[in-house]
Formats: C-alpha cells, structure tokens, sequence
C-alpha cells in the first residue's frame, strides 16, 4: 500500500544549471520529489536508481541528445512507462516530429511558462497514475485468468 503514498519523482535533465534551478523552483507547487542530470548520459544512469515518474528533458544536451535519451528510454520495456516531457528551445516542425518519433509524450518550449509547466507536468502525472493502475488491473485479471485455467 505504501506506494500509493509515494511522492511522485520528477527527474530533471538540462544541461544549464540555471534552466535546472528555474524548473525545480517551478514544481515547487506540486508534491514531487526531483533529481537532476545534467547530461543524457548521466539521466539514463540515474533513471534505475531514481525510478522517475516523469522526466523534463531538454534537446540540446552534450554526449546524449534529449531524442537519443527519449528513444532509448522508450524502446526498453523496464522504462519505457516512464512519462517523457520534452523542454526545448527547437520549435520547428521537424524537431517536433523528431520528438514525436523519439517516444516523447509531449513537449514544451522554452522560455517555459509556469503555468502551463505545472498544468502539463500534473497532468501527465495523473495519466501515469491511470495507466499504471490499468496495468496493474489487467495483471491481476491475467492472473485470475490464469489461475483459473490451472484449476479446470
């Protein structure tokens, strides 16, 4: 039961520490515990650690690129649940698609507003809890399923 009381986990991926401060300090609002990288490299290390619900991630990194980091998070079944909120300066249609074609599940651009940084990141968060429950309900359904096939 004590995961339902579990903070939800917000990791936070830039490379410029003063857009990391600026996003921290907006989520301050929402009951969230959050880690930074400042690296695609280092957030794909701290993903199994930390185990983020969400992840704000920006584009233009060194080493990893917010499309590498988002691809690779997506295509393992172990963290591909993880919500991906892309936070980039690139508004252009191609880096949209690229995004899209990466796994993000949505994206925000820079500057980043506050507001619409918190509704984005809230409801993200909500449809992480109603996925993640659906998956637990279709488990114990399976189970049932197949528990019953063993008895007949």
């Amino acid at each position: 039961m004590d995961s339902d009381n579990r903070k939800n986990r917000i990791l936070i991926v830039d490379d410029n520490q003063a857009n990391c401060e600026l996003l921290e300090a907006y989520l301050d609002g929402i009951a969230c515990e959050t880690a930074i990288a400042q690296d695609g490299q280092q957030a794909l290390e701290m993903v199994s650690e930390f185990q983020p619900d969400l992840i704000l991630l920006d584009v233009m990194m060194p080493k990893l690129s917010g499309f590498e980091v988002c691809q690779k998070l997506k295509s393992d079944p172990t963290t591909s649940r993880i919500m991906i909120l892309m936070v980039t300066a690139l508004n252009e249609l191609g880096d949209i698609e690229r995004a899209v074609d990466a796994g993000t599940n949505d994206f925000l651009s820079k500057p980043v507003n506050r507001v619409e940084l918190i509704k984005r990141v809230e409801n993200m968060l909500q449809l992480k809890d109603v996925s993640d429950e659906n998956e637990r309900l279709r488990s114990y359904i399976q189970q049932m399923e197949d528990s019953s096939t063993n008895h007949s």
